[in-house]
């Protein structure tokens, strides 16, 4: 099934060529008019620019000259490397960009009917899970010398690299707004796809063979599954972006990798096998100085037909090769995006994608008074700014930034967010966060992240459920784009990130499907009369009562309460685009999407990729539905969290240990573990979740044996809870049933409790 596209500005192509072609006129875009609004924001344009059409530049314009490759793409004047570094690798594979360039067939010049041509152009690029058709004019800025301003082809002819680049820009507000990027951000755009940081231990891959054959081989298996993949080297303290190293690369520049190959060299260059990289710097000159470029002894040990029968060919202007130990040893920092349309996401692998759509947003007012939000960008993670008319060329300063409090994070471990956003400092943090907290509601979206305990919870949350077995998962995060408000002073990404809780193990049995349990009493006479229907019906209206009363974690339908169990934690980045990958074992999970800060507001998509049918669904209701007869009974006041981990001692030393299953109740409800067989140690991991009318009710867990004709108590304990608790340990002994008398035997299990957060 196709899918849909959105009209850019509700900007139809078709209607709009027509009615040219109708009234013989050349089109002229009005939202986006060759005028200085649309180029720049600060800067003032060079002495000498005009906007002229590509027949006014050469004499026979096209849109393609003998296809498309990444030779069509040089930089100009614009400190976008990171855009035509994602372009160049896109002009690698016709699947890709025939997307982004719709119709290339019809959109082209035709010099026998100049009457159909009418001066306009659309592109698509994928924006928060949908694909976005903009629409634009052929006027393109030309300097005062008559070359192109900005984005150009070798072949001076050749016009899709600059359209395009009007079009992105038009999509962003102006030229100006494409100046420092994250080339992830770039290739998410051209292609739907999920862009995901490797890490490059530059020391470790230096020291140890193995690693760096593993390394290889990873890419090499990304690169053969039609990935796209870009590099760049990250400034260290003190260095400038864009500043050029000996051996002629660039830090802070994106290159994009074009192949990646082993080959087997003859005898007389030395080395048997060597592992190889090709690259391609977006400015259309190679740079590179090192073993294996452009004028390099190597290639002298070698003829053209050599080079070509193992594949060591230079295809386009700004390509190079470079042996992979040199590539491990200058760059720091890999980005790849994994296609996710047509299985290219590991094919083979027949990964299926699930996605949600959210908002981080205040209460609701009810005073009419505003409510408080962080201004736009007056919190984010960059501490490097773009200086009008430092350079011609500004390059990737945002994503050699990003990088680096990536790799920073790294190193220590599991991220802090308080460690790596920029915030305002002294007082101004404590009174940003009182302001907040006294107008925190608990109807609002946007809580912050889980350093803010008061108010995490409060942000949006979905949840997903794996079954059967261990399962590798693909969550991505993409907050809406910001770049147009630059023109406004705006624009920056907000720091964002997710937490991960697991909520259940999917181990147990609900009540209402288990055996009955048999109390193991003395029988009496009563006991053995037939049950009246009339009573059987009211003990099955009662049952149903009680289900509908307690809410137990395998089947919820509420929002998370309490933080408990944290499966997994991303980082917090001012990124577009967040991504975590892991194995995660069966069990329910809750993602809370997250600001840095709580009251930033905004749009997001949620993703997630699996192996098997998963269901993502948002969770709005922060308390279960009521019962029938909820008007009887007072709301729920607390929720409180069982985890039941385990048990020991259940049978006597050198005796065959019983069939034990145990039972958590609470309030007249109750929920089951599975049966465990011959165990006097058993690892229940069983997690319930209730919501309690009467926090002052003591919760009991029953340890039961389960026997052919009916079961036998074995022990039970009992505890209460505070109405607010963190997460706390219990051990406890099993009193009366057979544990007393014969063995001593004990449970271990967890316990939180918080005030419910209802929107009463």
């Amino acid at each position: 099934m196709p899918e849909r596209v959105t009209a850019f500005q509700g900007q139809s192509f078709h209607t709009l060529r027509r009615a040219c072609l109708r009234r013989g006129a050349l089109f002229k875009d009005p939202l986006f008019p060759a005028t200085v609004q649309s180029l720049f924001y600060k800067r003032e344009p060079p002495p000498g620019l005009t906007w002229k059409r590509p027949r006014e530049i050469c004499k026979d314009p096209r849109l393609f000259v003998d296809g498309i490759s990444t030779r069509d793409l040089h930089q100009g004047s614009l400190g976008n490397c990171w855009m035509v570094a994602a372009i160049s690798c896109l002009a690698s594979e016709p699947s890709l960009w025939k997307k982004v360039i719709p119709g290339h067939v019809d959109q082209e010049w035709n010099p026998k009917r100049s009457d159909l041509y009418a001066g306009i152009f659309h592109f698509r690029f994928w924006r928060l899970g949908r694909w976005v058709d903009v629409v634009v004019d052929d006027r393109l800025p030309v300097s005062a010398d008559g070359v192109l301003l900005f984005c150009r082809s070798a072949t001076p002819r050749e016009f899709w690299s600059a359209l395009l680049e009007k079009a992105y820009a038009k999509l962003n507000g102006c030229y100006e707004a494409l100046e420092g990027g994250n080339t992830a951000e770039a290739l998410i755009d051209f292609t739907g796809g999920v862009s995901e940081p490797l890490g490059l231990d530059r020391e470790a891959l230096g020291l140890h063979a193995d690693q760096r054959r593993a390394f290889f081989q990873t890419l090499a298996r990304i690169h053969e599954r039609k990935s796209l993949i870009t590099c760049s080297i990250r400034p260290a303290e003190g260095e400038t972006v864009e500043s050029v190293l000996e051996c002629g690369l660039v830090r802070g520049h994106a290159y994009g990798i074009t192949a990646v190959k082993k080959v087997r060299l003859l005898k007389s260059v030395g080395a048997s096998r060597l592992f190889m990289v090709r690259m391609r710097n977006p400015w259309g000159t190679t740079g590179w100085t090192g073993a294996w470029s452009q004028r390099s002894e190597q290639w002298t040990q070698l003829s053209r037909a050599e080079r070509e029968k193992m594949g060591l060919v230079v295809r386009d202007v700004g390509e190079f090769w470079m042996d992979f130990e040199d590539f491990c040893h200058h760059f720091t920092d890999v980005v790849v995006c994994r296609l996710a349309d047509k299985t290219l996401l590991w094919p083979g692998s027949h990964w299926k994608e699930v996605r949600c759509y959210g908002e981080w947003v205040p209460a609701p007012s009810t005073s009419g008074a505003p409510p408080f939000t962080v201004p736009d960008g007056g919190y984010t993670m960059s501490t490097v700014s773009l200086k009008p008319g430092a350079t011609e060329r500004r390059g990737n300063r945002k994503e050699a930034q990003l990088r680096q409090s990536q790799q920073e994070r790294g190193k220590r471990g599991r991220p802090h967010p308080e460690k790596t956003a920029k915030r305002p400092k002294g007082e101004e943090v404590r009174e940003e966060s009182e302001i907040w907290e006294a107008q925190m509601d608990k109807r609002s979206r946007c809580g912050g992240c889980i350093n803010h305990r008061d108010t995490f919870l409060h942000n949006p949350q979905f949840m997903f459920e794996l079954r059967g077995k261990e399962e590798e998962v693909l969550l991505c995060l993409q907050q809406e784009d910001r770049r147009m408000r630059r023109k406004d002073g705006g624009g920056e990404n907000l720091p964002i990130g997710f937490e991960v809780l697991k909520v259940s193990r999917l181990r147990c049995e609900s009540t209402s499907h288990s055996r009955l349990v048999h109390r193991h009493t003395s029988a009496s006479s009563s006991s053995l009369l037939l049950p009246h229907p009339l009573h059987l019906l009211l003990l099955l209206l009662l049952l149903l009562l009680l289900h509908l009363l307690l809410q137990v974690e395998v089947n919820r339908c509420s929002r998370v309460q309490c933080v408990v169990e944290q499966a997994a934690s991303s980082v917090y980045m001012d990124s577009r685009s967040v991504t975590l990958r892991g194995t995660m074992a069966p069990g329910r999970y809750v993602v809370l999407p997250t600001t840095f800060l709580p009251g930033a507001t905004g749009r997001f998509l949620l993703r997630l990729f699996s192996h098997c049918h998963v269901r993502l669904r948002e969770l709005r209701k922060d308390l279960p539905s009521p019962s029938a007869l909820h008007c009887f009974l007072p709301p729920p006041t607390v929720v409180t969290t069982v985890h039941l981990r385990r048990a020991s001692g259940l049978s006597p030393p050198k005796q065959t240990a019983p069939d034990v299953y145990a039972v958590v109740r609470c309030e007249n409800g109750s929920i089951k573990t599975r049966v465990f067989k011959e165990d006097g140690s058993p690892e229940f991991n069983l997690r319930t979740i209730f919501y309690r009318r009467y926090p002052d009710a003591h919760i009991s867990v029953e340890v039961w044996s389960r026997g052919l004709l009916w079961d036998s108590l074995l022990g039970e304990a009992r505890l209460q809870t505070s109405e607010s608790e963190r997460s706390r340990s219990h051990v406890i002994d099993l009193r009366g049933g057979q544990s007393h008398s014969r063995f001593r035997a004990c449970i271990f299990l967890e316990t939180s409790s918080s005030v419910c957060l209802t929107d009463l």
